[in-house]
C-alpha cells in the first residue's frame, strides 16, 4: 500500500514539473534542457506547417483542367465537371452562355424571354454552395433553357398565345422543379408556335424563329426556339416536349439528338391550366430534352425523371433495364411505297445502319408493324379529341395562320362519333401489343425522321394539302410513335448542302437506355455537327 502511494506521488510530482516546466519555458535561457525541447516542437510544428502549405501550394498550381474552347461550346456532362472541380465558376459559366444569347439570339429568335439577371443570382448562389462544401446536383451551375408552355413560377405561361397573359404558373412545373433542384440555371425561356399546335414555330406575340444553320428552313415545332438555340449554343440543354414529334422534329432540324420518352417517365403537370388535358392527349405527349450530346440527353434524362406527386401518370420505372443477347438485332424500317424518300435521305439511313453495323449491332431491313394505320390512329383521337375540348377556344385567340395549319391537320382525320372513337383508343393498345411483340426480336428500330429534305419555315401555311403532304408524306414515322408511347432518340447523321439530316431509333416502353445507346453508336461515328455549325455562324 505505501509503494502504491509512493509511486502515485512520484508521478504527480513529475507532472507537476512538466507543467511547471511548460509554464516557465517563455522564462528559460535558450540553452535549456526544456527550451530545446520546445524548440524541437516548434521546428517539427513548422517543418508539418510549411509541408502542408506547401503541398496545398502545389495543389494550386496544378488547376483544374478545362474542356478545350469557350464555355459556351462544351457539354452539359464537361460544364457540370469543370464547375465541380473548380476549374471555372458558374457565374464564369453563364455569363459565357449570356453573352452568346446576345450575340445570336437578335437573329435567330429562339429565346423570347430573358432571364439573365435572374440567372446570375442563381449562379453567384451556386457558387457560394460550391464554396460552402454544400451537396451539388448533377447539374449544378449549368445553363439550360425552358420552352415557353410549361408552367415558371410566377410568370404567364403564353404558350404562344397573347391571350394567355393571365396564365401566371403558381409555381414551376415538375419538369422545371426537377431540373433546378438538380442545379441548373435557367437563363431563358424559348418560343413555341400557338398552344404548341403547329410543326413550325411562329406566333403572333414572340414572332418566327429560324434555323441558325439556314433562315431558309424552318428549325421545325412545336419545340423550335429549343433546338435552334441550344444548337446555336445558348444552353447547354434546352427543354422541350412531343405530342406528333415536337421534340424529334426540331432535333432533325437544328442537327441535335433528343429522346421522346416513355409515357409517364417524365412527370408533367401546368397549375395554370384551367382544365385537365383529356386522357389521350395526357397519354400521348412527353417532356424531354434536346442537347448537341446524346450523353447531355441522357443525363437530362435521369434529371428530369424524378417524381412529382402532381403527376399521376407518373411510373417509378428504372432508367437502365436488361441489356439483350448480343449482337442487338436492328429493324431498319422499310419506308411505305407512298412515300417519296429523297436519295439523301436514303443515304443517310444506310450511312446509320452503317456505322450500328460496325459498332457491334446486327441491322435487317424489315417492315416495322402496321406504321400506316398506327399514324392513322394518332391523327384520328389527338384531331378528334381537340375538336371536342380545345378547337372552338382556340380558334377564338389564334391568327389566321394558325387556322390554316390546324385546317391542314384536320384534312387527314376521320370523324368519330362515340363507337368509333371508343373502336380507335382501343385499336391503340392492339398497335402497342404488335409492336412490343416486334421488340422481342429486334430491341431497336431504326427509322427516319423525315424523307425530304427540311422544309421552309412557313410551310404549313401555303394550304391544307401541304400540311397533309408534311404530315402524312413526310414524317409519318415521328407522330405515329407518340401514340404507341414508345421512347424514340434522334442524332444527326449527315449534311447535305449545309444542313442537318438526323434519324430516328426507337426502342420498347421505358427501354430509352436501348434507343439512347443506338444514337450513341451513330454519333461517335458521325461526330457532333454542331461543331461545324459554329463555324459558318462565325
Amino acid at each position: 500500500m505505501a509503494k502504491k502511494t509512493a509511486t502515485k506521488k512520484k508521478t504527480a510530482s513529475k507532472k507537476a514539473a512538466k507543467t511547471s516546466g511548460r509554464a516557465s519555458t517563455a522564462r528559460k535561457a535558450p540553452g535549456s534542457k526544456t527550451a530545446k525541447k520546445t524548440t524541437k516542437q516548434a521546428a517539427r510544428t513548422s517543418a508539418k506547417t510549411s509541408a502542408k502549405t506547401s503541398a496545398k501550394t502545389s495543389v494550386k498550381k496544378v488547376a483544374p483542367r478545362r474542356p478545350k474552347g469557350p464555355a459556351w461550346q462544351w457539354s452539359a456532362v464537361e460544364t457540370a465537371a469543370a464547375i465541380r472541380s473548380g476549374a471555372i465558376s458558374a457565374v464564369e459559366t453563364v455569363e459565357a452562355h449570356l453573352e452568346r444569347m446576345r450575340a445570336v439570339n437578335p437573329r435567330l429568335n429562339a429565346v423570347v424571354v430573358d432571364l439573365s439577371e435572374e440567372a446570375l443570382a442563381a449562379a453567384h448562389a451556386a457558387d457560394k454552395q460550391r464554396a460552402k462544401g454544400g451537396e451539388l446536383g448533377l447539374l449544378h451551375g449549368v445553363p439550360i433553357t425552358i420552352k415557353e408552355n410549361v408552367d415558371y413560377e410566377g410568370r404567364p405561361n403564353f404558350n404562344g398565345v397573347p391571350a394567355n397573359k393571365d396564365f401566371v404558373a403558381p409555381s414551376d412545373s415538375p419538369v422545371v422543379r426537377n431540373l433546378k433542384k438538380a442545379g441548373a440555371i435557367v437563363i431563358g425561356l424559348t418560343n413555341t408556335p400557338e398552344f404548341s399546335f403547329r410543326g413550325f414555330t411562329d406566333n403572333p406575340l414572340h414572332g418566327l424563329t429560324l434555323n441558325p444553320w439556314d433562315p431558309n428552313i424552318t428549325c421545325g415545332g412545336s419545340s423550335g426556339g429549343a433546338g435552334s438555340a441550344v444548337a446555336a449554343g445558348i444552353g447547354t440543354i434546352a427543354h422541350g416536349n412531343d405530342i406528333g414529334g415536337s421534340l424529334r422534329w426540331p432535333a432533325h432540324c437544328n442537327g441535335v439528338a433528343t429522346i421522346k420518352p416513355t409515357q409517364g417517365r417524365i412527370p408533367a403537370f401546368n397549375g395554370s391550366a384551367v382544365a385537365e388535358r383529356p386522357m389521350l392527349a395526357h397519354l400521348m405527349s412527353a417532356q424531354g430534352p434536346l442537347a448537341r450530346h446524346v450523353a447531355d440527353v441522357r443525363l437530362a434524362l435521369e434529371v428530369m425523371s424524378q417524381r412529382d406527386p402532381r403527376d399521376p401518370w407518373w411510373v417509378p420505372a428504372p432508367l437502365v433495364g436488361p441489356k439483350p443477347k448480343g449482337p442487338i438485332k436492328v429493324a431498319l424500317a422499310k419506308i411505305p411505297d407512298d412515300m417519296d424518300v429523297d436519295p439523301n435521305v436514303a443515304a443517310a439511313l444506310r450511312q446509320a445502319a452503317d456505322h450500328l453495323e460496325r459498332s457491334g449491332y446486327r441491322v435487317t431491313e424489315v417492315d416495322v408493324p402496321d406504321i400506316d394505320g398506327v399514324w392513322q390512329t394518332w391523327c384520328d383521337i389527338i384531331t378528334n379529341e381537340t375538336v371536342v375540348m380545345q378547337e372552338a377556344g382556340m380558334l377564338k385567340v389564334t391568327s389566321d395562320d394558325f387556322h390554316k395549319a390546324w385546317n391542314g391537320m384536320k384534312t387527314k382525320a376521320a370523324v368519330l362519333d362515340l363507337p368509333a372513337w371508343m373502336r380507335a383508343t382501343a385499336a391503340r393498345s392492339s398497335h402497342i401489343r404488335a409492336w412490343q411483340l416486334f421488340f422481342e426480336e429486334y430491341p431497336v428500330v431504326l427509322a427516319p425522321t423525315t424523307v425530304q429534305p427540311t422544309p421552309g419555315p412557313r410551310d404549313d401555311t401555303v394550304s391544307a394539302e401541304r400540311v397533309k403532304e408534311i404530315f402524312w408524306g413526310e414524317i409519318r414515322f415521328i407522330s405515329a410513335i407518340n401514340v404507341l408511347g414508345l421512347p424514340g432518340a434522334v442524332v444527326p447523321v449527315a449534311l447535305h448542302d449545309g444542313k442537318p439530316i438526323g434519324v430516328q431509333l426507337i426502342a420498347g416502353r421505358y427501354r430509352e437506355d436501348l434507343a439512347l445507346d443506338a444514337a450513341a453508336a451513330i454519333e461517335k461515328r458521325a461526330g457532333v455537327l454542331t461543331h461545324r455549325l459554329w463555324e459558318t455562324m462565325a
